[in-house]
């Protein structure tokens, strides 16, 4: 194989498709938002992305091997005119600098082909005060601190800034986002294709469930037909705040690897 390479299921239609795209974030959002959207819509592995200088990892849930970069699709409904139905680009993987503009281009090209419809990039940055923890590669944005978790939205096209008015997202007013959101924002803008994200204020020090759960909220206006219940990643959140507090109230020193690991357990 030469380059980057989507590859689906012989039987996957994306036409009309909102392509839901989930890279590495602050907080572990995207991945949070990512497998929230593959229980709740009931989404099912279809193919992914593939390229020779990709690591060679993969990963392993419920005892089958799955590629980094994974596409999942179902039966879900948008709430948007001319999109019927929903496709999900996932991975927990930071894809690597030197590859990310080809393979950028391939899933341009692929979605294309394909006759998507539109797509949404969901991302994080990090609190005011905060390093993202992403060895460089978080958006560095401009924006309002208020008491809420604040969310912020950027759009290729017109049409993409009606539809994040109408979902009352404030847009982006001065930023850096760099990775796999900035290549495809910025392609997105030079080829006039209808792309979007969402972007939502998180804390970098653990998974942080609670901003996952606004990105679901304002996902709603936009996915299944029925309104996903967000309720167990708020308790997923107070549960790792619990953990968070216990560990600072009781420890004498740094934690180690073990009880680091526990905040993501």
């Amino acid at each position: 194989m030469e380059g980057a390479k989507v590859w689906l299921d012989k039987n996957a239609d994306i036409e009309d498709a909102l392509v839901v795209c989930c890279f590495p974030s602050v907080g572990m959002v995207s991945s949070v938002v990512a497998h929230f959207l593959i229980d709740h819509l009931e989404l099912e592995f279809i193919g992914g992305v593939a390229h020779p200088k990709l690591p060679a990892i993969c990963l392993v849930q419920d005892g089958v091997p799955l590629p980094p970069i994974r596409a999942y699709s179902g039966k879900p409904i948008c709430k948007i005119e001319g999109c019927d139905k929903v496709l999900l680009l996932m991975s927990e993987l930071i894809v690597p600098d030197p590859l990310v503009h080809e393979i950028v281009s391939e899933i341009f090209a692929w979605s294309k082909n394909e006759k998507a419809a539109m797509g949404v990039l969901i991302d994080a940055f990090a609190r005011k005060g905060m390093k993202g923890g992403l060895n460089g590669n978080e958006p560095m944005v401009e924006y309002e601190d208020t008491d809420d978790v604040d969310v912020l939205g950027v759009a290729a096209t017109p049409k993409m800034v009606e539809l994040l008015k109408e979902m009352e997202i404030p847009l982006l007013e001065q930023g850096v986002i760099k990775g796999m959101t900035g290549a495809m924002l910025s392609e997105g803008g030079s080829r006039g294709r209808n792309i979007m994200s969402i972007m939502v204020e998180a804390d970098p020090r653990f998974p942080d469930a609670r901003a996952a759960a606004v990105i679901i909220e304002h996902l709603n206006k936009m996915l299944p037909v029925v309104d996903l219940d967000h309720g167990p990643l708020l308790e997923e959140a107070q549960q790792l705040e619990e953990q968070i507090r216990s560990m600072m109230e009781g420890a004498d020193s740094e934690p180690t690897p073990a009880s680091a690991s526990m905040l993501y357990g």
